[in-house]
């Protein structure tokens, strides 16, 4: 069973479930309106992916069903002992159907819905009651009163005269027994009054429990005469479904006891600074050897934690190349997607809400980035366009990139654009990347007139506001007639990050790892590019910039450098490095500082700063300042 499958029979089930439990509630209640919206919610759910999955009879089955519950919610049909019996017939066969499929069947080798499943549910949308039963049924109903006159003469005539051969000299118990099932054979004494019935109406119930499949559907007689069904394994639970909540407050609770650890490992290495003699050296080593695998149990216990959250990026990529196929042929463009890296696995959050900002990435490529194939023609590119979508891990962190072969942005036309909408003012001065960037302010749009994919001004600033949510960062590379370039970086895990921690002007910060390359030391003096002092890493010139001046610091000593790895590489002074830590963050929401994402705890135990990913990405710039 394939992974979107396997994901769908998970939910179904859980929903069907929840039908049965709403179905007797309902019996119970019979005007209760929001039993009644979520039975008709839930099979529709079922539909939806029933059908996305190629599983004719569920659909059939489900939208019958929600035809139903759609007349029982509005009063075109009433809520009848039959509607109910009907529905958690439909439940029943939606349930059997979904457990074959979790027990390793082929969705085409599953049955079709049975007639009688139809015919039940359409009477029961119509409002008639069972008075139109299966002719199997009338048959066994006209036999029941000839055998019950016989069984009623026999029983007035003397017990002496009943013997086992009817008039002809056929013995007719005995030629019954021989061709039913030992299970269903006629004892002797008993049989002894339908005996001297006529033989044509022992013959029928002869014939018909010799056709016990012709009896009405029941809902539960499938599973009881399907001997592979009846036989099959129950249900492997090969997995569970988790609140959320529980699992952040799971890792939460393992980032702490980390944090503990480490924090008592601190406090052990200065008691291990005095001397110890006697019990009390004996006692110190007992100690050390228990935190030691204290800290080793509480670090696997976080390990495994962040597993739990952690899911492939694919669960959120396969549902794009219908949303870009759809798109683009109501755009007019010839447009393919192309998905690397859908393996990559990231943090659950994380997966959650990329959703919205991939959307209006993917919108904005194909409405302002990708050309129509006429002018894709004239400019000398094939007429279809391609865009590419690719993840992978890198380092503490994911990238995801999002590329497309278009137009490219014009860094000139985006400056005098903002100009015109009063973002900036008219005598900014920007580079080409921070021209860039102003497709993220709110309200920016190249677009004179609004339409229903963009030219509102608040796609790309969503993107940008939900990827610094999870302090990840955005840059942006293009370039005229050949293309554009998204690439998000984000850290894999959110609550735990490894930092490099460092101080500058009395304050104690954390770096994210995943942009820090390496430290160097700073000279006392620095030659000058335009002003600006420049220092040779590894035979390049790198700007150097204060973290203490970034973030509006008093002046310091800065004489220790780290090369951060961003899109523009610079050397980020700062007074003292402390060490690495991994620590737990937590979001800052009373406050908003810039720079600043977040607070944490060290293994000391004092409250550290964690400088922004995204504004160290960017050289400890912010965004770019509105007009004022």
């Amino acid at each position: 069973m394939d992974d979107m499958l396997k994901d769908f029979v998970v939910e179904a089930m859980d929903l069907a479930v929840n039908v049965e439990e709403h179905l007797l509630r309902l019996e119970r209640d019979p005007d209760n309106k929001e039993t009644l919206n979520a039975v008709f919610r839930s099979f529709h759910t079922i539909k939806g992916g029933a059908g996305f999955m190629g599983l004719p009879a569920l659909v059939a089955a489900c939208h019958l069903t929600e035809n139903l519950f759609d007349a029982l919610r509005t009063g075109a049909a009433p809520v009848t002992p039959i509607a109910i019996e009907a529905a958690l017939q439909a439940s029943g066969f939606v349930a059997d159907q979904l457990t074959e499929l979790a027990n390793g069947s082929a969705p085409e080798s599953l049955p079709a819905m049975p007639e009688e499943l139809e015919h039940i549910l359409t009477n029961a949308i119509e409002g008639k009651g069972m008075d139109a039963p299966a002719p199997a049924a009338a048959v066994v109903a006209e036999v029941a009163v000839p055998v019950a006159e016989a069984v009623e003469v026999a029983a007035a005539a003397p017990a002496a005269a009943v013997s086992t051969a009817s008039a002809d000299g056929l013995d007719w118990e005995a030629m019954y027994n021989a061709v039913v099932p030992a299970a269903s054979q006629i004892a002797a004494a008993p049989v002894s009054a339908v005996a001297a019935a006529p033989a044509a109406v022992v013959a029928a119930p002869a014939a018909a429990a010799a056709k016990p499949a012709a009896k009405a559907w029941d809902g539960n007689e499938r599973r009881e005469e399907r001997p592979e069904v009846r036989h099959a394994a129950p249900v492997k639970e090969d997995s569970i479904r988790v609140d959320a909540v529980k699992l952040d407050a799971l890792l939460e609770v393992a980032g702490e006891s980390v944090q503990a650890a480490n924090q008592a490992a601190v406090l052990l290495e200065r008691l291990l600074q005095f001397k110890f003699e006697g019990q009390a050296a004996t006692l110190m080593a007992t100690l050390a050897e228990t935190l030691e695998r204290a800290s080793r149990y509480s670090t696997e216990l976080q390990r495994a934690t962040l597993a739990t959250r952690m899911q492939p990026v694919g669960r959120l990529f396969q549902k794009f190349p219908r949303l870009v196929r759809e798109l683009a042929k109501d755009l007019g463009k010839d447009v393919e997607l192309t998905i690397e890296g859908a393996e990559t696995e990231v943090d659950r959050v994380v997966v959650d809400s990329l959703y919205d900002p991939l959307v209006h990435m993917l919108r904005n490529s194909l409405d302002h980035g990708v050309e129509s194939p006429e002018a894709r023609l004239a400019a000398g590119k094939p007429a279809k366009s391609y865009i590419s979508l690719k993840a992978w891990q890198e380092a503490n962190s994911v990238m995801i990139v999002l590329q497309d072969d278009g137009k490219g942005m014009d860094p000139v036309f985006l400056r005098s654009k903002a100009q015109q909408k009063g973002l900036i003012s008219e005598n900014a001065q920007l580079s080409n990347d921070e021209c860039f960037q102003l497709v993220f302010l709110p309200g920016f749009s190249t677009k004179e007139v609004a339409s229903s994919v963009s030219g509102r001004g608040v796609g790309m600033d969503v993107v940008k506001t939900a990827v610094e949510k999870n302090r990840g960062a955005i840059h942006i590379e293009s370039m005229l007639g050949k293309g554009t370039k998204f690439a998000i970086r984000l850290p894999i895990e959110l609550s735990i990050v490894p930092t490099m921690l460092v101080s500058t002007s009395g304050a104690a910060l954390a770096l994210p790892m995943a942009v820090v390359q390496r430290v160097v030391e700073l000279p006392e003096t620095f030659m000058e590019v335009g002003g600006a002092p420049v220092l040779k890493d590894q035979g390049r010139p790198l700007p150097v910039r204060s973290l203490a001046s970034s973030l509006g610091y008093e002046s310091c000593s800065e004489r220790v450098g780290i090369v951060v790895a961003a899109p523009q590489p610079y050397i980020l002074a700062v007074e003292a490095v402390d060490g690495t830590a991994d620590l737990v963050i937590k979001p800052m929401t009373a406050i908003t500082v810039e720079g600043i994402t977040g607070t944490a705890r060290s293994a000391e135990g004092e409250l550290v700063l964690v400088v922004g990913l995204s504004f160290l990405m960017d050289g400890c710039r912010g965004s770019v300042r509105l007009a004022a």
